[in-house]
């Protein structure tokens, strides 16, 4: 009886123990794929690199100094540092919200010379009403390509030459001379001082 006993418990056990080894060699599988999705998924999505200038949108141009994974929220995530020479500023951006945020690379140089072109074309008037106009080119600058912050630029600068703007809109018009002429120097690799001559002398052909 004992050994029949024995072979009964015997039988019982081994699938418990199959079953255990099987959910383990599951769970493994489980992480290891997971592990590589997120590994893959992070690479992907690197568009920019250590040490690159990029431009975000009413902050001007920045240099990536670092990718690194933070936490967030019991996560990681990974994360541009880019330092903002104009603000002295450092910043975290979440490397999968770069594009939605509107950071995009510095402009080449046949941009930033269509750029200076447009400045010295004739300009659309702008409306009167300084409320609507300052929304205006404020969401032209949200925009952040440089064609939108030419246009801003232009049109303020021609509008103050008429009559004096006011204060908002006069640090509306300094925010986006400044975006336009770092850019533009970066691209073309200029001085910031020749550039924003450059860029007074063609809206002063109008």
């Amino acid at each position: 009886m004992k050994p029949a006993t024995a072979a009964k418990s015997t039988s019982k056990k081994t699938p418990a123990r199959s079953k255990s080894s099987e959910s383990a060699k599951s769970a493994t599988r489980a992480t290891k794929t997971k592990t590589s999705r997120a590994h893959t998924s992070r690479t992907r999505k690197l568009r920019y690199k250590k040490g690159q200038e990029i431009v975000y949108p009413l902050q001007g141009v920045g240099q990536i100094k670092t990718i690194e994974e933070r936490a967030f929220r019991n996560t990681k995530l990974l994360y541009y540092i880019i330092y903002l020479e104009v603000s002295d500023m450092t910043i975290m951006v979440p490397v999968d919200k770069a594009d939605e945020l509107g950071i995009r690379p510095i402009v080449d140089k046949r941009q930033a010379n269509k750029a200076l072109k447009l400045i010295s074309e004739a300009y659309e008037p702008v409306p009167t009403d300084w409320k609507a106009r300052y929304q205006n080119n404020l969401d032209l600058l949200k925009k952040g390509s440089v064609l939108d912050i030419a246009t801003v630029v232009r049109a303020l600068y021609h509008r103050s030459r008429i009559k004096e703007l006011p204060i908002l809109e006069r640090k509306l018009y300094d925010s986006a001379l400044k975006l336009l002429v770092d850019e533009i120097s970066f691209s073309l690799q200029k001085e910031k001082e020749e550039v924003e001559e450059l860029v007074l002398s063609k809206m002063d052909v109008n």
